[in-house]
């Protein structure tokens, strides 16, 4: 008999270190076999009388507390035979999102995980094909920054351009030109000047204004655009 899971890939910009912020992915440490020792994504068995999201969005509260997801969606459906060792079991896969200025309760066998270190070192080491499933998350937020406002679902309500910037960069990978990124997000009516300024670093100088975005729901902007690297 096939065994049917939903798993979440709840990605968030957070800090590593001072000023050095990151794409990070949200684990919990397995404590039994199989795979013990290694960190899964949160999710666990689809239930009976339930569709593939609403147990995704239980599953999320119940075990991770994690009610701050600004957005979710489907991802895939994850189904190789040998995925996971026993009985085979198919995994609905979902991309989970959470504001850089949230700070979820979750607990102590589950952490917040760089995604570059994951991806490209294994580190921390991760169950099954657990990887692959971050690694098309990652990919599929990259390629909606592009062409949607998913922004919305990384930033705080409201926000500088300069520090808009810096999430878009942590998402993306490459570098990203604060004056480019707020000409393109006005001219697709993605933005909002709030009339608010932010307070001066200690540095002083002068207050940048703060921003939001127009909706905080997903809507294709620019169904062609692609944000590339300077020089790409």
């Amino acid at each position: 008999m096939t065994g049917h899971e939903v798993l979440a890939a709840v990605l968030q910009v957070r800090a590593r270190g001072p000023g050095e912020d990151v794409l990070q992915v949200l684990a919990w440490r397995r404590a039994r076999p199989p795979d013990a020792g290694r960190w899964a994504l949160p999710g666990g068995r689809l239930g009976d009388e339930e569709d593939v999201e609403t147990s995704v969005l239980r599953q999320l509260a119940e075990k991770v507390d994690l009610r701050e997801v600004a957005h979710i969606e489907q991802l895939g459906v994850f189904s190789d035979p040998g995925r996971v060792p026993g009985p085979r079991l198919v995994a609905t896969a979902f991309l989970g999102l959470v504001p850089a200025d949230a700070d979820p309760v979750v607990p102590d066998d589950t952490a917040w995980h760089p995604v570059d270190p994951l991806l490209q070192d294994g580190d921390p080491p991760t169950a099954f094909d657990h990887a692959r499933i971050v690694a098309a998350a990652r990919d599929r937020l990259r390629a909606k920054l592009s062409y949607t406002n998913l922004g919305f679902a990384l930033a705080p309500r409201e926000f500088t351009i300069s520090a808009l910037r810096d999430l878009y960069v942590a998402a993306l990978g490459h570098a990203v030109s604060a004056t480019n990124l707020q000409r393109v997000l006005t001219r697709r009516a993605v933005l909002e000047p709030t009339g608010r300024t932010a307070p001066p670093g200690p540095a002083g100088g002068r207050p940048a204004a703060l921003f939001r975005f127009h909706e905080r729901t997903l809507r294709v902007t620019d169904a062609s655009a692609v944000l590339r690297p300077p020089g790409g």
